[in-house]
Formats: structure tokens, C-alpha cells, sequence
């Protein structure tokens, strides 16, 4: 499914932001955009049955969209230890092409790498979560840097105190609207999410420190996606 040659054909010339030579790790995203037909219950079954036993037990999120650009849609987020680990994946997929229309009507592929301050991903048998999707897109390479430096900072704090307790933070190393952070958030509902978001809002100290970053660097986070998604019910994680 994942191959070396797919993200040099995508990715053409290098970017300008070199990938980090430390331990991070690294996540493909990929997102299946379909029609209403049976495309979905044929790719659920595929990822269940075929994909996830070819993955093995890492950390991945199967997500089905609640509310995003392109419905409906299926995404997978898939945790490896280097690049060439998630180029050995080989799954079989004539089952899922055997049919009279195709398995999606297009996909997308990101190749997203975790920031330093980013927490480990765990296994969670819990009901399924939503999940929310942000992608900050930076006018420049150095507001990037210091988008980083804030959460790393003083926002997760603010986060933390306010609900919002996201599961991954990454960056783009190939993919749309670069250079981006990327992040993950659960809720248990969809009321804990606005909730979570109208305390953060108002919440003084982020007044203050957004105040701040925009003096100091600008407006570092020129604009910015939001998706939510739902955990399946067979997702390693949920």
C-alpha cells in the first residue's frame, strides 16, 4: 500500500526543511475520499481484515469524517519507526478492487513527522472518540519555528487546563499547505469540544501569550483547517 517510490513521485523537489535526524517518529496520513455507494463498507472491511493484521500491533487511528471538506471519507493515521519500515508494508488489495466501481474515488498521502514535544502514542480501549483534525499552515519557515515554540511553550499548558488534551503533534514533511503543524485531539463528545474551545477562547493567559507571539513574530498561524473524525470501532486506537 505504502511504497518509497509513491512519495518521490509525489513529493518531487526537496523542501527547504530538513527531515530530523533524531528518534521521532514518523506517521503517514492518508485520507480516502469517496461517494455515497458502497465504498466505505468495502474499505472498512479491507482496512479491518486485510491492512491492520499486514501492519502488525503500532499505533494507528482508522477514522471515519463527522464533518470535513470531502464527505465521506476515511483516514488512516499510521505510526513507524522510519521510512523504509512503512515502504516494506506490502498488503494484498485485489479484494477490494474486485468490484464493479472502484474502492474510492481519490486519495491523498501526507508523510508528517512528530514534533519534540509531541506525546507517545498509546493503545485505548475505550468507546470510540471524536477526533479532531488541525492544520496551522505558517507564511514562513521561521513563524513555523515559533508556532512550535509556542505550544512547546506556554499553549499546552493552556490546553490542559482548558480540556483540550491532544494525542499527536506533527509537521509535514511532504504534503499540502507546508510548512504546518498538524495535530490530533480526542473528545468524548462533541459539546465537550466546544466547550473545551469557548474556555481556551477566553482563557486570560492565552489572551496574553497570543498577543504576545503576534508581536514578536507576527501572525504565525496564517489560517488554519479543522476536521473531525470518529474512531471506528476496530481502530487500535481509539
Amino acid at each position: 500500500m505504502i511504497r518509497r517510490r509513491d512519495f518521490l513521485e509525489m513529493t518531487g523537489p526537496i523542501p527547504l526543511f530538513p527531515m530530523n535526524n533524531s528518534s521521532r517518529k514518523i506517521y503517514t496520513f492518508e485520507q480516502f475520499f469517496l461517494k455515497h455507494s458502497t465504498q466505505g463498507a468495502r474499505l472498512h472491511q479491507w482496512l479491518e481484515s486485510a491492512w491492520l493484521p499486514a501492519y502488525g500491533k503500532r499505533s494507528a487511528l482508522i477514522l471515519d469524517a463527522v464533518f470535513a471538506g470531502h464527505m465521506p471519507q476515511i483516514a488512516v493515521v499510521a505510526e513507524w519507526d522510519s521510512l523504509e519500515q512503512a515502504a516494506a508494508l506490502r498488503v494484498d488489495a485485489t479484494a477490494l478492487e474486485d468490484h464493479d466501481e472502484p474502492p474510492y474515488e481519490h486519495f491523498s498521502r501526507s508523510l508528517l513527522e512528530a514534533a519534540s514535544y509531541s506525546p507517545a502514542l498509546d493503545w485505548a480501549s475505550q468507546a470510540p472518540r471524536f477526533y479532531e483534525l488541525r492544520v496551522y499552515h505558517s507564511p514562513t519557515w521561521k513563524q513555523h519555528k515559533a508556532l512550535n515554540e509556542r505550544f512547546a511553550g506556554p499553549e499546552i499548558p493552556i490546553f490542559h487546563r482548558c480540556g483540550i488534551h491532544p494525542v499527536l503533534y506533527t509537521s509535514a514533511l511532504y504534503g499540502e499547505w507546508m510548512p504546518n503543524l498538524i495535530y490530533f485531539t480526542p473528545f468524548d463528545t462533541l459539546a465537550a469540544r466546544e466547550q473545551a474551545w469557548a474556555t481556551f477562547a477566553s482563557d486570560p493567559e492565552w489572551i496574553r501569550v497570543r498577543a504576545e507571539s503576534i508581536a514578536a513574530d507576527g501572525q504565525s498561524n496564517a489560517f488554519m483547517q479543522v476536521a473531525i473524525y470518529k474512531a471506528a470501532g476496530y481502530s487500535p486506537l481509539k
